[in-house]
């Protein structure tokens, strides 16, 4: 199988997990490895320095997150691409595998105990609303 296999990352020690287990999946199906991080906000901030500008957006902070990630991830048996999408990590992910057609969403078990099982979770607005194969991986403990 070949194809795309989507994950979510925000810089956190049980999201890297997922991505861990995204980048196996990956390579164990010949996927491509996509990962993304989502942001909410749509802050700009212009920041000048003499004659220099930069424009630094959200969009930009989540995407350096997800870059780092797959970077980190890098391989030779696996080809990684990395991008931000705007709205909640659950939203955003299944947004996203819409957009490039993923075979499957990776995602984590970090909150689906107790009461985040109540009032809903990345892994659960994902399971929900998926257009393709969610694996959910353990990330609750190392």
């Amino acid at each position: 199988m070949s194809g795309i296999v989507v994950v979510g990352v925000d810089g956190s020690e049980t999201a890297m997990r997922a991505a861990d287990s995204a980048k196996n999946l990956a390579i164990a199906l010949g996927a491509e490895l996509r990962v993304i991080t989502a942001f909410e906000g749509d802050h700009v901030e212009i920041v000048e320095s003499g004659s220099d500008k930069w424009i630094l957006s959200d969009a930009d902070a989540a995407e350096k997150v997800a870059r780092q990630v797959a970077a980190d991830l890098a391989s030779d048996q696996l080809k990684t691409s990395y991008g931000s999408v705007h709205g909640k990590a659950g939203d955003a992910l299944v947004k996203e595998a819409e957009r490039v057609g993923a075979q499957v969403i990776v995602v984590g078990n970090r909150r689906m105990q107790g009461l985040g099982r109540v009032l809903g979770s990345v892994a659960n607005t994902v399971a929900h609303n998926a257009p393709c194969d969610v694996y959910i991986a353990k990330t609750d403990a190392p």
